[in-house]
């Protein structure tokens, strides 16, 4: 009994073989990719290249490019300082915030960013300028956005580190390496200047809840675990989120 349930196994096995190597052999063939250098003799295809691996590298290096020449730093800084000054830790999660973020950087960079389109974006789709006259177009707006909240301490300072000799007469003329970390500098600044005032009220709170505790006798109760209610209700009560974002819509 067992060798011929043996025997039938084995002749299954035969006939789900030849099976499946009839299937295998009906495919297709794939298509096959190849990865390699060649000599590169045409110069309109090493040009085409170039073009292809530098759009590549701006791509990978657009979440840096949002950071730097945007108003998403002080937006970003401003809004974590809130939370902090509150006392909470994880709420609004860092989604929320990064999100509300980027909506506040689309609504005030729209009219740079509608500049951008106007004069770079459409003309080059439509085969009116180069790809360098496109790329020069474009970063007249966004110099005179960062230009424009930049301190003139700043740009003096890598103006001064960059060896820049020659006064610019707008600041279309400032290098990008020179405007780009100047006003991520002036950023941080405002940024923490914003977050100085966001504490001060709360701070204010605490104080008045550990010397309440304090005279009451209640040294091993945390003030912190008190005075979160009430600087919860403050933020509420003042309707501190429109407050916060109105102050940093009327910065720009």
């Amino acid at each position: 009994m067992n060798k011929r349930h043996i025997l039938i196994g084995l002749i299954l096995g035969f006939a789900f073989t030849l099976l499946f190597a009839e299937v295998s052999s009906g495919q297709p063939a794939l298509p096959q990719i190849e990865i390699g250098w060649n000599n590169g003799d045409d110069p309109e295809q090493v040009a085409a290249s170039l073009r292809i691996l530098a759009l590549i590298t701006i791509l990978s290096l657009a979440p840096a490019i949002l950071i730097m020449t945007t108003a998403f730093t002080r937006i970003v800084v401003v809004l974590s300082f809130a939370r902090s000054a509150i006392g909470l830790q994880q709420s609004p999660p860092n989604q929320v915030i990064i999100g509300l973020a980027l909506f506040l950087t689309f609504y005030i960079m729209a009219p740079t960013w509608g500049e951008v389109r106007q004069n770079a974006l459409t003309p080059f789709l439509a085969g009116e300028i180069t790809m360098e006259e496109a790329v020069t177009a474009a970063e007249q707006p966004v110099k005179r956005f960062m230009g424009k909240y930049a301190r003139n301490e700043d740009l003096r300072l890598f103006m001064k580190m960059g060896e820049m000799t020659t006064r610019p007469a707008n600041y279309e003329e400032i290098p990008f390496q020179i405007i780009a970390p100047a006003f991520i500098i002036s950023e941080l600044k405002s940024a923490f200047m914003m977050g100085f005032i966001l504490y001060i009220p709360f701070l204010v709170v605490d104080m008045i809840v550990a010397s309440t505790l304090m005279s009451m006798g209640m040294l091993m109760l945390p003030p912190i675990m008190i005075s979160m209610p009430f600087k919860i209700l403050l933020f509420v009560l003042v309707d501190g989120w429109n407050l916060v974002v109105k102050s940093l819509l009327t910065g720009y």
